[in-house]
This record gives C-alpha cells, structure tokens and sequence, in this order.
C-alpha cells in the first residue's frame, strides 16, 4: 500500500468518526430538547417545587372567566357646586381609573354609562365593600385646628406614602407643597398640646395631641394593616373626585360565561390543537413532528409571557391565544412547501432548508406585521376585553414568528445532522413525493 493511499484511508476513517459524533452530538441535544419540553409540560401542568402551584393557575382569569366584583357609581349633583357637567365625569372616570390601577387588578372594565353612571369591573376581586370604598370616596382631606380652622387640605399635598413609622405601626406619611408645609409648621408650634383633627370626607379620622413645635410633614397613624395604610394613600394620591358618587350597585358576580360553557370551550381548543397536531404530522412527517416540538416551546412562551406581564385572559383573549397558534403552524406550512419547491429543483435537503427558510421569511415577516398593526389599533382604541384579545394577539404573533424562525430551524438542522432527515421522502406526505 503506497503513502497516498494509507492517507486517504486515515482520512476517510477520520471524516467517518467526525461524523459519528456529529450525528451523536445532534441527537444527545435533540433527546435533551425532547426532555426540556416535558419539564415544561409537568411545570405548566402539576403542582411543582418550581412555582409551587401548576404555572397555569398563574394567568390571571377575567371575570367571564373567574367572576368578581361589579360596582356602579352615580354622579349626585353637589348643592355647592351646582349640577354634574361633562368636565365632572371626565375627571371622576380619569380618577376612579387611577385608584382602580393601585388595586393591582389587570385589565379592568371601567364605562361611562347613562344618567352620570360609572360602571366598574374587578375579575378576582371578592371584596366588593372593600372595593367601593376605595373607589366611590370622595376622599376630601382636611386637617382642622381645635377652633375648626382649616390647616391643610388634600390639595396641599405632593404624595402620601404608606410606610412604618418610628414605632413600627402602619402609617400614612405626608409630603407637602413647601407654603403647607410652612402653614403647618406654624400651626403645631401654635397648636403644642392641643389637638388637630384630621377629616376625611367630613368623617373623623383621628384627633392626635400636638407634641412637639413645627412640624413640617405630618403622618396619618396607625392602621390595623399596611394594606390599609396602602389604600388610605391611594385614595390622597389620587386627589378628590370633583362630584359626590353614590354607590347603586356592589356585588360580587359569579363567572359570566357559567363553568359549563368554559369547559366547554377547554375541551374545544385541546381538540383543535391535538388536529393541527395530526395534521402537521400526516402532512410533513419528521419535519411536522419537529414543527409540533416548536410549538409546545410556542405555547409554554406565550403563557410564561402572560404570567409575567399580569395579563389577564378572557374568552376573546383565549380566541386570539388560538388564532395565534393557527398562525404559528400556517407560518411553518409556508416554509416547509418552500423546502420541498427546493427539494423538486435537485438541493440537498440541507440546501433546501436553508433556503426554505431565507426564501419564506419575507413572506411571514410581512403577514405578520400587519396583523400586529391591526392588533396594535385594536389595543389603542379598544376597551375591557377588546384591549386583552390584542395583547394576546400580538404576543403570541411574536412568539410565533420566533419559534418558526429561530427553533424550527435549529431543531431541522439537528434532525439532519442526527440523519433522520437525509431523504428528501422525510418532507412529504405519502403519495406525494418527487
């Protein structure tokens, strides 16, 4: 045997052990990916160490879904400030808002309705007295000397922070504008051992003995909770509403869609699902098994990405979940009929995936961006459950266009470097080869 020929053999049987562990490498990463989505699966699914509870009990459900609390406010025309106007309502609905957002409730429904009505709805919230209370108050603030002078009001303040006072106990402390803050710290070096009452909305707060000269920044205390002291510091934050609000209606409202009809629908979309995942399969075999893999990593994306942000999911929100799924797989179906076009020319199937997926991107990409400019309108000038179909939308959308592009990408390249995709025959369904 000459020296070229002992060479050629060495690097033959090199090349054939580079290969070998190529191929080994590739299907160790894809067992490894297979075993990450089952995690996944158990974590979204089971109770687990991880989150301590199954993560899909952590998506917050909206009241069709959950129910809550429903209050409805009327505007009651004030005999010193003469009848309700626009610019009333407008103010309240802006103020009500705030004070609604500082509860933590995601994606409330907050309507202007007829006759100076404000409808509110909080999914999850169980506590409707609870609720009015810090919705419906007028919250005017008053600190009042022992001759009924008024010190400062709630106009004079910059910010009220619930916090632990000197003692430990919950408390509300005050930041002033600096003219009240002046006015006030005149009045308790005037004012030493005698009370000041604090007012709100005309109802006694608290009397507490001035004890000590010119203080500047006063403190509402205690409160049983922090949650109290919280609350109490949402309301001043807010300001006061422009008009009285009388409370007509506040009650807790069970699921509106009944718990009949959600499983239904539960059991609606797993049957959906499961058909696109037969689908996938059927029609593009190993290629559509590794599409589906993608969307399990899709599916778990899109929910880690709710629990995150706080959306809430209601049923249009659940609607958009679906039709985003559907996007994902009509995204992957655009690009393996691309593959098998380059498969019909005479490419490799690496050739082909490569230029399967350059070749569809702009394709995807533009039908994508115009349903999110769609979602984006439907966000901006939507309301309630409208705004959560659009959010739920557009993530998913997003998410959908990184798993098509990005993970069924890598997950085909580690499938033909594992040799389960060296046959053009792997990208079509039978009957339908070259």
């Amino acid at each position: 045997m000459d020296c070229g020929s002992f060479g050629s053999q060495v690097y033959f049987f090199m090349r054939k052990g580079g290969a070998d562990r190529m191929r080994q490498r590739s299907q160790a990463l894809l067992a490894l990916f297979v075993i990450l989505i089952l995690f996944i699966g158990y974590v979204f699914l089971y109770d687990n160490p991880v989150l301590g509870q199954p993560a899909y009990r952590m998506v917050s459900l909206g009241l069709d879904l959950q129910g809550g609390t429903r209050v409805v406010l009327q505007a009651v025309e004030d005999p010193e400030t003469g009848p309700v106007t626009e610019e009333d309502m407008v103010k309240a609905l802006s103020i009500i808002r705030f004070r609604v957002d500082k509860l933590g409730v995601s994606e409330p429904v907050i309507q202007r309705q007829e006759g100076n009505r404000i409808l509110v709805e909080l999914a999850g919230v169980e506590d409707p007295g609870k609720a009015a209370e810090l919705i419906g108050r007028t919250a005017v603030l008053k600190f009042k000397g022992p001759d009924g002078e008024v010190i400062i009001t709630g106009d004079d303040l910059i910010e009220a922070r619930a916090q632990f006072n000197n003692r430990n106990l919950p408390a509300v402390a005050l930041e002033l504008k600096p003219e009240a803050a002046r006015r006030f710290a005149e009045a308790t070096t005037r004012l030493v051992g005698q009370p000041i009452s604090i007012y709100l909305d005309d109802e006694l707060l608290q009397a507490p003995t001035v004890t000590e000269p010119g203080i500047e920044q006063p403190e509402i205390s205690p409160y049983a909770t922090i949650e109290d002291a919280q609350n109490m510091a949402v309301l001043l934050n807010s300001g006061a509403l422009p008009v009285p609000m009388e409370i007509i209606s506040n009650r807790t409202v069970s699921a509106t869609l009944g718990h009949d009809s959600i499983q239904k629908s539960r059991i609606a979309g797993l049957i959906g699902v499961a058909a696109v995942v037969l689908f996938m399969i059927i029609m593009y075999r190993v290629p559509g098994l590794v599409a589906n893999l993608a969307l399990a990593i899709y599916v778990a994306l899109v929910f880690f990405t709710l629990i995150a942000i706080k959306a809430v999911l209601t049923l249009p929100g659940i609607a958009g979940l679906i039709l985003s799924i559907g996007m994902a797989v009509d995204a992957n179906v655009i690009i393996f009929e691309r593959i098998k076009e380059e498969l019909r020319a005479g490419k490799t199937v690496r050739s082909a995936v490569d230029a399967g997926f350059s070749r569809a991107f702009r394709t995807i990409l533009d039908a994508n961006i115009t349903t999110i400019i769609g979602a984006a309108v439907l966000f901006r000038f939507g309301a309630g459950p409208v705004k959560g179909f659009a959010l739920i939308l557009a993530i998913g959308i997003l998410a959908s266009m990184v798993t098509a592009i990005l993970v069924t990408r890598y997950l085909l390249r580690l499938a033909i470097d594992a040799g389960w995709l060296n046959s053009p025959k792997a990208f079509f369904s039978a009957g339908r080869g070259r």
